[in-house]
């Protein structure tokens, strides 16, 4: 590290701290330094020497090697003495996760554009070997080697296709198991393991383009629908030298499991996390890179189901056991005891160790292997809020590590050897403010000025407050009011929902949700709620009682919630509203038609109307296969209950959703005509499952929806 930063300081240029932006500051591995975009220089800064930092790359060295595009990420080798420049990237259904690599050596500053020969901005996940002499990616559905010294490209895979896809993934791994970057080098850079996924008996969804030709076009999506099949998946070790690929032989069918991560646990051996078919069993196996043979090292079941990553605070991490004590254990979250805890196993899984013991969830985010320090977020009396805690694998010993006058959500960002991290804090009157810290002490390092708490810019108040449901649940909310709110006088009320397993909307955080917000200051009282099912730090209890009823008991909850909220003194139950987006709007339909005496108005945006229609992964996951569970799959289906409708609907969905399909909504418009029941329809074409896409689409969206409320439910007291 002293020779690296040396070697910089002799040939580059020195850059000052205040040229720092927190937001957009990314760690280098293994070290307490990193980088920032300054001006198109990157700069490197060591966290204990902020005053000034390190011009790794200037602009001039860029354009001089005919690099003129944006820098989007940084790739580095493990000395740090070169890195890939990530440019042009373009999505792969959520993210973009493919586009160009430049490499650039930085004792020399020169670089150039990998894969020459394969098609533009086509390239993903590329990462050096440990020797740094060689770079391997993936294009097109195959893997390639890229040799930094001759430029010489091998393909290690060359079977893909639209179908076969190596190193990468389908549809619903990437959505539903946060799985994308599908190879990983071994620590000696002489064997690479990579996913490879057969979506050959996987159906095609149909999206259909109206518009962007003569004739129309279809636009294929291998999507499993609940009931169907996975695709069939299997991880190969690909020899370098012989390229040769070897396959693990992990125990049962592989179209009928799911293997959700991978990691090399040394140079032999390979360590994957598997789930079953229902995802209430999860197995990790240690698997010998050259015979295949796969040993059980641990199992879990599970009533319900098995999180393999970490949705409360809608982070996925990468490996979801990281492996502590020198490699000779590894971490594990669990939340089979009625708590999220964390647990340290033995490599040979002989050995289980609790190592957060209170009775609260606890979020593995980060480890320490110097002070065998492990970070994780918890909130123990407060569902709403986020805050750091830290436990020692040795002593168990569980602190608070956020101060107290961060009350509210507390986001961290790690440095990679778990010692430093960016904090930001903000709560429902208070805006994001932003800070570089060393975690122990959680001592601030940077800015030099005092924290800064001020107040959210906004035209509406915001509050806090609890409901207790006739069945005893009691429901955390937010509320938005107008300045000139008057408790004497009757509002009308819309609520916002969400629901389901995938996130929480009753957070401690500044802003009210995005479309309902200037309806606000107009005369609305904005509401949001957390039912059962969603993932606040409440227990397994609490979170898992969802389980095979989705949109059965969430939907319960939060009418049950509404008619204490309509109980207030202020609330007008004459004019109220709901809306939500996706799942959110499948619980915006299930309520309109089921509870037609709260919900007198609403708009549900690209909403699963049939439990059926919706992907494998998800659905199975929280409701069971179709065949175990077909009664309630019907129950909780909207387009059940569309005959109920008696209120003012405004349905919304775009033609080219990936995610949620339009078929969802002419299925629901076909049972609405049945029933000869009265709505309002708005269809955008082409556009995905967050209709953003296309000039004029986002004002539209938002005065459509403002415009068909102001009619069908005028703001104001009264």
């Amino acid at each position: 590290m002293k020779k690296f930063f040396f070697l910089l300081f002799l040939i580059c240029s020195n850059v000052f701290a205040q040229d720092i932006d927190i937001d957009h500051l990314n760690w280098l591995p293994n070290s307490n330094s990193f980088w920032v975009n300054s001006q198109d220089n990157i700069v490197v800064y060591d966290v204990n020497k902020l005053k000034q930092g390190t011009t790794i790359l200037s602009n001039a060295q860029l354009k001089n090697s005919g690099f003129t595009s944006e820098i989007e990420n940084l790739v580095w080798n493990n000395d740090k003495t070169k890195v890939l420049i990530y440019t042009n990237s373009k999505k792969v259904w959520r993210a973009n996760t493919k586009g160009d690599y430049w490499f650039f050596d930085l004792k020399t500053g020169k670089g150039r554009p990998l894969g020459a020969s394969l098609e533009k901005s086509s390239l993903m996940f590329a990462k050096f070997s440990s020797d740094s002499e060689n770079v391997a990616y993936v294009s097109k559905h195959n893997i390639y080697l890229e040799n930094l010294n001759s430029a010489k490209i091998t393909p290690l895979t060359t079977d893909g296709t639209d179908k076969i896809i190596n190193g990468t993934f389908d549809w619903v791994y990437e959505e539903e198991l946060a799985a994308r970057d599908g190879f990983r080098w071994n620590p000696d850079g002489k064997s690479i393991a990579f996913w490879r996924v057969d979506a050959s008996e996987t159906k095609f969804h149909l999206m259909i383009n109206n518009t962007d030709a003569l004739y129309p076009f279809t636009i294929p999506v291998e999507y499993p629908k609940a009931g169907e099949k996975p695709s069939s998946v299997k991880i190969g070790v690909i020899d370098i030298a012989s390229l040769k690929t070897n396959w693990l032989n992990i125990p049962g069918a592989p179209d009928n499991n799911y293997l959700v991560r991978m990691e090399w646990m040394n140079n032999q051996s390979v360590m994957v996390v598997q789930l079953n078919r229902n995802q209430n069993q999860a197995s990790i196996y240690k698997c010998d890179a050259k015979s295949g043979e796969a040993s059980l090292i641990y199992q879990e079941k599970s009533d319900s189901w098995i999180d393999v990553f970490d949705i409360s605070s809608g982070e996925y991490d990468v490996f979801s056991c990281p492996f502590v004590d020198s490699g000779k254990a590894f971490l594990w979250s669990s939340d089979a005891d009625g708590w999220m805890h964390i647990y340290k196993i033995s490599i040979d899984g002989k050995k289980k160790e609790l190592i957060t013991t209170e009775n609260f969830d606890a979020y593995f985010k980060a480890y320490n292997e110097k002070t065998k320090s492990v970070y994780f977020i918890a909130s123990p009396t407060d569902a709403t809020q986020r805050y750091l805690y830290e436990t020692n694998l040795d002593s168990k010993k569980t602190k608070r590590v956020t101060p107290k006058e961060f009350e509210g959500t507390n986001e961290y960002r790690f440095s990679t050897n778990g010692e430093f991290a960016t904090h930001t804090n903000s709560n429902i009157n208070r805006n994001r403010n932003n800070r570089l810290v060393a975690l122990s002490g959680h001592k601030k390092i940077f800015p030099e000025t005092a924290d800064a708490f001020s107040k959210p810019e906004r035209n509406y108040s915001m509050e806090k407050f609890k409901v207790t449901t006739v069945d005893g649940i009691e429901i955390d909310g937010i509320m938005a009011k107008p300045l000139n709110f008057d408790p004497a006088k009757k509002y009308p009320v819309f609520f916002y929902v969400y629901g389901e397993p995938m996130a929480t909307v009753a957070n401690d955080e500044p802003y009210f949700y995005g479309l309902i917000t200037p309806l606000i200051p107009a005369g609305y009282i904005g509401i949001a709620m957390d039912n059962r099912g969603t993932p606040a730090m409440k227990g397994t209890k609490w979170r898992k009682s969802i389980y095979k009823n989705i949109g059965i008991i969430n939907t319960h909850d939060q009418a049950m919630a509404a008619k204490e909220v309509l109980k207030w003194n202020f609330i007008d139950s004459d004019k109220v509203a709901i809306h939500g987006w996706s799942g959110g709007g499948a619980m915006t339909l299930n309520l309109m038609f089921q509870f037609p005496e709260i919900y007198k108005t609403g708009i549900a945006i690209s909403a699963v109307t049939d439990q059926h229609f919706y992907d494998n992964i998800y659905t199975e996951r929280y409701m069971g296969l179709p065949s175990e569970n077909e009664a309630n799959y019907t129950k909780a289906s909207p387009v059940t209950y569309a005959k109920n409708l008696k209120g003012n609907l405004l349905y919304i969905h775009g033609t080219g959703d990936d995610n949620v399909h339009y078929k969802n909504a002419e299925v629901l418009i076909n049972e609405l005509i049945k029933y000869d029941k009265m709505f309002n329809l708005m269809i955008y074409p082409n556009r995905t499952h967050n209709i953003s896409e296309g000039e004029g689409t986002m004002k539209h969206l938002f005065d459509t929806f403002i415009n068909y409320i102001k009619e069908k439910s005028p703001p104001g007291a009264k």
